[in-house]
């Protein structure tokens, strides 16, 4: 298992910049830098793709769970977490999640539970955030288009648990790229109906009663409660995957 390191600085100040960082910003003092830098950064990218293709390439059979870091053990999301993952586990699929805590720790206490492998994609912050203790296999990231590459291509479904920037960002990348075609029967699960409803009603009120989204993108979420309801969701998804492509073994 890869080891994350994080370095801060006293008070939670970061030592350093991160990757990202680096790259997305211009030094004002010297703006010609960027033309000997960013090159040689493209090699590190490169890098970072290869070590996570690596690390996944047995991983074919995978449901990623989302949800923020902030969820505390005593929440009863906490718990539904760990009984989606157990019960996905438990059909054979292996668990990914962001691999810190709150529900990404959730959901790999649910894969170890369920006897499935826990894999935890972890990102480089500004921030101490560690592993969680239930990741089975580690990989280590900089950048976070590298790994939100890796989410979607190892995946055959997202759950997605309330969380905030973050969780909205993975959840509408994947969306943009089912509306678009360039993934099919990736089931897109939002768990906690009073935490979501908010934003789904205003997805219909406001977003599709302009035109912007057609009334079929509306399918493209499914709402719940219930783990056993979820699961049965992503499993009828993975039989219509089968039928349609019998020589992908899942």
């Amino acid at each position: 298992m890869t080891k994350p390191s994080r370095r801060s600085g006293p008070h939670g100040v970061p030592a350093r910049p991160t990757e990202d960082e680096a790259l997305l910003s211009v030094p004002l003092e010297r703006p010609d830098a960027l033309k000997h830098s960013d090159p040689w950064r493209v090699l590190r990218i490169m890098g970072e793709f290869v070590e996570g293709f690596d690390a996944l390439a047995d991983v074919t059979h995978a449901v990623t769970i989302f949800g923020s870091a902030r969820t505390p053990a005593d929440d009863p999301m906490y718990a539904k977490a760990v009984e989606v993952a157990r019960l996905l586990a438990e059909q054979d699929f292996a668990i990914i999640t962001g691999g810190g805590p709150g529900i990404m720790a959730a959901g790999n206490q649910g894969a170890k539970e369920g006897g499935a492998l826990s894999i935890g994609l972890n990102i480089e912050l500004p921030f101490e955030q560690g592993l969680n203790p239930h990741v089975d296999r580690g990989v280590e990231f900089r950048y976070f288009f590298v790994r939100k590459t890796m989410f979607i291509k190892y995946s055959t479904a997202f759950v997605v648990f309330p969380g905030g920037f973050g969780t909205l960002d993975e959840m509408f990348e994947a969306l943009t790229l089912i509306q678009t075609g360039k993934v099919k029967h990736f089931p897109v699960v939002l768990f906690g109906r009073d935490y979501w409803s908010g934003l789904t009603g205003w997805i219909e009120r406001t977003v599709l009663a302009q035109g912007k989204v057609s009334p079929h993108d509306l399918d493209l979420l499914f709402v719940t409660d219930d783990p056993h309801e979820c699961v049965r969701h992503i499993l009828s998804a993975r039989e219509r995957k089968t039928a349609e492509h019998p020589e992908v073994q899942l």
